[in-house]
């Protein structure tokens, strides 16, 4: 009898069981925060579709989420059409495909890389933002006294960020996809020759089509909207004073990085395979 917790010691330092128990964690953190995230989302909707909505407070969690993020936003997009349109534009050339140019990089930057970059940026600004100042306000125990005076925050904090990031986020993804297209034209007349503008925007409206356009408006709609709901949902449970705020910034980051790229996967395949 007395070797049975011996052997139980030394499956517990074995290798396998860390790893499997790690995974197992891992899985139960993750189907816990994907079922309080899914229990928001039900009543931000439960209160937005009943009109309960403070539009003042949207107003300027909407000017917070499109203003205050726009000079990152154009300029990691801008920076990425010059990169793409620096080592297409030669190599087309190379190849007479010139024509195809302004082609190749609007359908880039509107089907891809423009929502992406723009929901990358919004996330390291803004979501961190949202989810810093809602852990802040629990370990401060700011909502326990709105859930003592019988006032939700599901109304008063989630419903206004996560309107904003929906309603604004299009916008913010169509002027930095608008400037990238700028940018990588005039990329593609400095890095290659016989590349004109003219050349480069008969190219653009050749290959830009009214469907693409209304997929990424649809797609950065629910892109803001989700990293709003995620980022206030992990600031929303944050615990353990600084360190707690920490980890839930961290944790909302991460999990929205996640969360639009498994939404851009899901539009690519319901729209484009």
């Amino acid at each position: 009898m007395s070797k049975m917790p011996d052997l139980q010691s030394y499956i517990k330092e074995t290798v396998t069981y860390k790893a499997v128990y790690t995974l197992l964690q891992y899985l139960y953190d993750f189907f816990e925060t994907f079922g309080k995230i899914s229990y928001r989302l039900v009543e931000v909707l439960k209160y937005m579709f009943s009109f309960q909505i403070n539009f003042k407070q949207v107003i300027e969690q909407s000017s917070r989420f499109a203003v205050d993020s726009l000079p990152i936003t154009l300029s990691i997009v801008s920076m990425t059409a010059i990169i793409l349109a620096m080592q297409i534009a030669p190599e087309m050339v190379k190849q007479g495909g010139k024509d195809y140019i302004g082609l190749l990089v609007a359908l880039t930057m509107v089907r891809e890389i423009g929502v992406i970059m723009s929901g990358f940026a919004i996330i390291s600004m803004i979501g961190s933002s949202q989810a810093s100042e809602l852990a802040t306000m629990r370990v401060t125990e700011q909502i326990d006294a709105m859930n003592v005076l019988k006032v939700s925050p599901f109304k008063y904090l989630f419903l206004p960020r996560v309107l904003a990031g929906f309603i604004m986020m299009p916008f913010v993804v169509v002027l930095a996809t608008t400037v990238g297209i700028i940018t990588g034209g005039l990329m593609s007349m400095i890095s290659a020759k016989d590349v004109t503008w003219l050349c480069y925007v008969t190219s653009v409206w050749q290959g830009l089509y009214i469907r693409d356009i209304n997929i990424m408006l649809l797609k950065s709609a629910c892109f803001g909207g989700c990293i709003s709901l995620i980022s206030s949902s992990c600031g929303y449970d944050a615990a353990g004073g600084a360190k707690g705020v920490g980890i839930a910034t961290t944790k909302a980051v991460v999990w929205s990085f996640v969360a639009i790229v498994i939404i851009d996967c899901i539009f690519a395949v319901a729209f484009y395979f």
